[in-house]
């Protein structure tokens, strides 16, 4: 890396101010501060994991039941309820397992390594022991290695899409600004973990470790406790219940055994008998196949699930908050709008002041994101920047910078062409007319990026003729607009959440239907721009704590504590990180709305088979229960072996019920409301059918 050359000159080097930290400083901040690097804050013991699989109660009802078998010489039926017990248990531990490799997640994104200065001279050294103070040379390509203030920027611009939201890359400046201001808009700051898109940079180090707006978002996520699902907890509901009628019928039963001199042996073996009737004991594995079948048939609709309980959640989902770039819109810059005379000069000339390279078949272009858009719109027109290099070759540049805000190229042909911003190049013209001067309050106000094109014959940036305007923007994905309409009809709301611009946000917003006529006065609930980790963590709170079930998109880490916290955390699979991936329950492999939509209608056909499989089996075990209890009561010896109902229930109950996990999704599942949160999985309806 040869940038401190262009940083710094051999007189800055002899300048004391210019020398960096001394060696030994370094090493007092590094035993002050701590090494540089994101940490597990808290985690939870995998034994605490396992444990906690065996506290449902169908499960401690199964578990008294496989002890007393064994403490009566029962082994076969000890061994096979207690197989059940433990393949339950394992599956459930080897989920909760995988999510707490959210967090590790995070350091894969913080530098190797990173060059700093030292006792004046440039070092390049482990980021771990970059400390505050250490000034950190930047160039194209880098990985910031921790947050820090800009104190040299040459046409530096860094990729924060990951951790703000803002889907191009921000340009960076020397120009102090307030603390207060958002994340996205503090531009004399760098932060760990983000990307150097271009330029050089020389930034100061003020924050390194779990200090750092990184480290931070490490800090919500490892707050954000697991919940049960809806169906965990209603099946839990039902479990209950169960456990209660047991226990009543046995304790009755037990009580007139030993009021009628029965033996403690047989009293035991009645209790057993009598458990094992009231448990459906194949009713974990159903529901496993039941969500099992789910992931199959979301795979082939683009989402890929990552935990099995999160399959049939989507379903009762009443609000999905959104990310907004790549989502909802396409996440490419795209020419939407022109103003101007003549187009095709327009075109022209903008395509002749572009240094991107636009990629043919599978190759990827390269460069600034507008100006791939404006080269994209141009080969449209049959216009290739390759043939304007050739016939007229460029004689100077004057590249982009924050302060003229516009780039000309001076080409063969004599012409000096300019593009930026709408005002720099307002000011250069010779005449603007009060037309283009309203086509650009309209397109800002519509959420376009605008950019004014000119030319001119003399040597320097004046007297141009102004030639039009460009508006772009990443548009919205087509089958966005219907998958939103759906949602809608479904009776889901839907928020988009961003770390963009708040008229971008809102544009966006209106053209997909989110934002209706009648939520335009309170379109603080429907759109949420320039939004801090902290805000959408914040936001799906809010919505849970008003009874909501909530399914959240994001492709950031900025996404990753809200992912948690959600019911449903739903990750970009193209686009988004390694961070937001492992915080999720699930992964969109086409970064599609659309499929999320898909995705509800399946998690409610999945709860609808599940209900009817619960009736089927509670069904059996009504009556295998009666039959136990009146043989008991009249003093008739057991009609069924504790084995002999471990058969029905797993084998001539269970099989027959896979075929109801397999019913296809009903075609008016998404005309229902969604279902509440109270709501039981067997409410009268279904317990006097089961009766």
């Amino acid at each position: 890396m040869l940038v401190s050359r262009s940083l710094m000159s051999a007189r800055d080097m002899r300048d004391p101010s210019r020398q960096g930290l001394r060696g030994a400083d370094a090493a007092q901040r590094l035993d002050e501060y701590g090494r540089n690097e994101i940490r597990r804050t808290s985690s939870t013991p995998a034994l605490t994991l396992l444990l906690h699989q065996f506290a449902s109660p169908v499960i401690a009802l199964l578990a008294v039941a496989c002890a007393i078998s064994a403490v009566l010489g029962e082994w076969i039926d000890a061994v096979a309820i207690g197989a059940i017990v433990v393949a339950n248990g394992l599956v459930g531990f080897l989920q909760e397992y995988r999510a707490e490799r959210a967090v590790l997640a995070l350091r894969s994104m913080t530098a190797p390594r990173a060059r700093v200065i030292r006792d004046g001279r440039a070092q390049l050294i482990e980021a771990a022991g970059v400390v505050p103070g250490d000034w950190l040379l930047l160039e194209a390509g880098d990985v910031v290695a921790a947050d820090g203030r800009v104190l040299e920027a040459h046409a530096l611009t860094v990729n924060e899409a990951a951790l703000t939201g803002e889907s191009l890359p921000v340009e960076k400046r020397v120009e102090a600004i307030a603390e207060s201001a958002p994340l996205a808009e503090r531009l004399d700051r760098v932060f760990l973990g983000t990307a150097v898109a271009a330029g050089t940079g020389l930034v100061e180090i003020t924050a390194t470790g779990m200090r750092t707006e990184l480290g931070k978002v490490a800090h919500l996520l490892s707050e954000v406790k697991d919940e049960a699902t809806p169906l965990q907890q209603r099946l839990a509901q039902v479990s209950r219940s169960l456990l209660a009628l047991c226990l009543l019928v046995v304790a009755a039963v037990a009580a007139l055994g030993l009021i009628r001199g029965e033996g403690w042996l047989a009293v035991f073996l009645s209790a057993v008998s009598l458990a094992v009737a009231a448990v459906p004991e194949g009713l974990p594995a159903i529901v496993t196949v039941a969500l099992a079948l789910g992931v199959q048939r979301m795979a082939a609709r683009h989402v890929l699930v990552r935990r099995l309980p999160a399959v049939e959640t989507l379903g009762c989902a009443s609000l999905i908050c959104t990310d907004k770039t790549g989502t909802l819109t396409t996440g490419v810059m795209t020419v939407r709008e022109l103003w101007g005379a003549d187009h095709l000069q327009l075109i022209d000339a903008a395509a002749a002041n572009c240094d991107a390279e636009l990629g043919e078949g599978d190759r990827a272009g390269s460069g600034d994101p507008t100006e791939l858009a404006i080269l994209a719109a141009a080969a449209e027109r049959g216009i290739v920047r390759d043939s304007i290099e050739v016939a007229r070759p460029r004689v100077a540049v004057l590249p982009f910078d924050s302060d003229r805000k516009r780039m000309s190229i001076r080409r063969a042909d004599g012409v000096l062409y300019v593009k930026g911003a709408a005002e720099s190049i307002f000011a250069c013209c010779q005449n603007v007319p009060d037309q283009a001067i309203a086509a650009t309050t309209d397109m800002a106000g519509r959420g376009l990026r605008v950019l004014a094109v000119a030319t001119g014959r003399g040597e320097r940036e004046e007297q141009l003729e102004l030639l039009g305007l460009i508006g772009m923007a990443d548009p919205p994905r087509t089958e966005a607009i219907a998958a939103v309409a759906a949602a809608h009809r479904a009776g889901i709301r839907v928020v988009m959440i961003t770390g963009d611009h708040a008229a971008t946000a809102t544009a966006i917003a209106r053209e997909l239907g989110i934002l209706r006529p009648g939520d335009l006065d309170g379109n603080g609930d429907v759109v949420h721009a320039r939004a801090t980790p902290e805000d959408k963590l914040r936001i799906v709170r809010e919505w849970k704590a008003r009874g909501a079930v909530v399914a959240m998109t994001g492709d950031g880490v900025n996404d990753a504590p809200a992912l948690r916290e959600a019911h449903i955390g739903i990750a970009m699979g193209r686009n988004g990180t390694e961070v937001s991936r492992e915080a999720a329950d699930m992964v969109l492999s086409d970064d599609n709305f659309a499929s999320i939509v898909a995705a509800v209608e399946e998690g409610r056909g999945i709860f609808d088979n599940i209900r009817k499989t619960l009736i089927y089996l509670l069904s059996g075990n009504v009556g295998e229960l009666a039959l136990m209890f009146m043989a008991a009561i009249l003093g008739l010896p057991l009609p069924l072996l504790p084995l002999q109902l471990l058969w029905i229930n797993l084998v001539t109950d269970g099989l027959p019920a896979l075929a109801l996990v397999t019913d296809p999704v009903e075609t008016d599942v998404l005309q229902r409301p969604p279902r509440r949160t109270d709501e039981a999985i067997l409410g009268r309806p279904e317990w006097r059918i089961i009766i």
